[in-house]
């Protein structure tokens, strides 16, 4: 805050002039003052490639969906695993080229003459994982980490030469930093998780220009989706062809993740027949095989979470005809905290499948709010966590609430 105060003065006649004080008030940003530097930056900085678009998009999804990953870096800025940017480029990249829709003028079947399309990207072309496997939490085998390795290391590369380098402030001044690291060769299979990700360098993010991600992103992102499908009908009419609509925005669509329940329940039911009594989070009621359903304690159509720290155990009843597509209130999620953790334990956190801890840890971190890079994460962590994403999905969109009454 700041006070200026003028001094009063005698006029011509002697008397003394009127004093006067003038209050300036600095309100925290909320994203807003980014909106002018985002559309600049989608509508008219020069761009002779997609790469610009690509980046803003990928930075977009990071902060939409893998926002956990995100560290504090000064008053100004916050730090992204450059892994992590690269693994959302592949991921938007690939269905483009795919069916070989231009992303340059020049650029005229698939991949062809695109900076970052070298053996790891061809790799990725030919099979070695669908672009659905590009995601924070896969545990990939030997062959498949080594194609991702070498395609994340492409893109990087790519991204710090092209986009990041010229994405700049209409005054100058280069907007995101990078810093680049050779993660070592995976000598056997890996976890793409914040510290796989992390090993390829970092990207500092201008924290106004974060927040609107986070904040506007159902605003922000159809902007570049629909700049991006302008410079593509652009390039192919000046290659004598042209792109069709259909295709296009089925190759932009960005895959959501299934909504697949089957592993929670499969865990729930063997836990079931081997003695074990599975619980009702909400409503403490003991399930059975015909009364077991499993919840997105944080609904599906607010967030398309499928995360194993967001499916749990519920009643038919209470899930299908109580909760639905709501958020649980602060009080019912704070009440069912104990049943939460207990069904973490037993189904994720002290499984004979090694690999479930690991991915629950992941997962957690790559999409939660806050949670420690540590190694070890607790469950209170976690629920934490959950309850702040809880609250901002409450503000932000403004889910409706359910209060669990039994």
């Amino acid at each position: 805050m700041q006070v200026v105060r003028a001094v009063p003065s005698p006029d011509l006649q002697g008397r003394p002039e009127i004093s006067w004080t003038a209050v300036v008030l600095r309100l925290p940003d909320d994203g807003t003052g980014a909106l002018p530097l985002l559309r600049h930056l989608i509508l008219m900085d020069a761009k002779s490639a997609t790469y610009k678009l690509g980046l803003l998009r990928a930075l977009c999804r990071a902060a939409d969906g893998s926002a956990g990953l995100a560290q504090e870096d000064g008053d100004d800025r916050v730090r992204l695993p450059l892994g992590l940017v690269a693994l959302n480029w592949l991921r938007l990249y690939l269905p483009l080229t795919k069916v070989g829709l231009p992303q340059a003028p020049g650029n005229r079947r698939g991949a062809e003459s695109l900076g970052f399309a070298g053996p790891g990207w061809q790799a990725l072309e030919a099979g070695a994982l669908s672009p659905l496997d590009l995601r924070v939490g896969a545990v990939l085998g030997e062959a498949a980490a080594r194609a991702l390795q070498e395609a994340l290391r492409e893109a990087a590369d790519h991204i710090i030469r092209m986009p990041a380098n010229y994405l700049t402030f209409p005054g100058g001044g280069r907007i995101l930093e990078t810093t680049r690291a050779r993660a070592t060769r995976p000598s056997g299979g890996v976890v793409v998780d914040g510290a796989y990700l992390s090993a390829f360098g970092t990207m500092r993010v201008p924290r106004h220009l974060w927040t609107a991600m986070q904040r506007f992103a159902v605003w922000v992102e159809p902007a570049l989706i629909s700049e991006w499908m302008r410079l593509m009908q652009g390039y192919a009419a000046t290659q004598g062809r042209t792109a069709d609509p259909g295709a296009m925005a089925a190759a932009m669509t960005w895959s959501d993740p299934v909504r697949d329940v089957a592993l929670p329940r499969a865990r729930a039911l063997a836990l079931m027949k081997g003695g074990t009594a599975i619980y009702c989070v909400w409503s403490g009621k003991r399930l059975t095989s015909d009364t077991l359903d499993v919840d997105h304690c944080l609904p599906w159509s607010a967030w398309p979470c499928g995360d194993l720290w967001n499916l749990m155990p519920s009643h038919r009843r209470v899930n299908q005809h109580s909760k639905r597509e709501r958020l649980p209130s602060a009080e019912a999620l704070q009440q069912a905290g104990p049943a939460i953790a207990d069904w973490w334990s037993v189904a994720y956190l002290r499984p004979e499948d090694q690999m479930l801890p690991v991915r629950f840890v992941s997962e957690a971190r790559a999409s939660l709010p806050g949670v420690s890079g540590a190694d070890a994460v607790s469950s209170r962590e976690v629920q934490v966590a959950m309850a702040l994403q809880r609250t901002r999905l409450r503000q932000d969109q403004g889910v409706p609430e359910w209060v669990w009454r039994p």
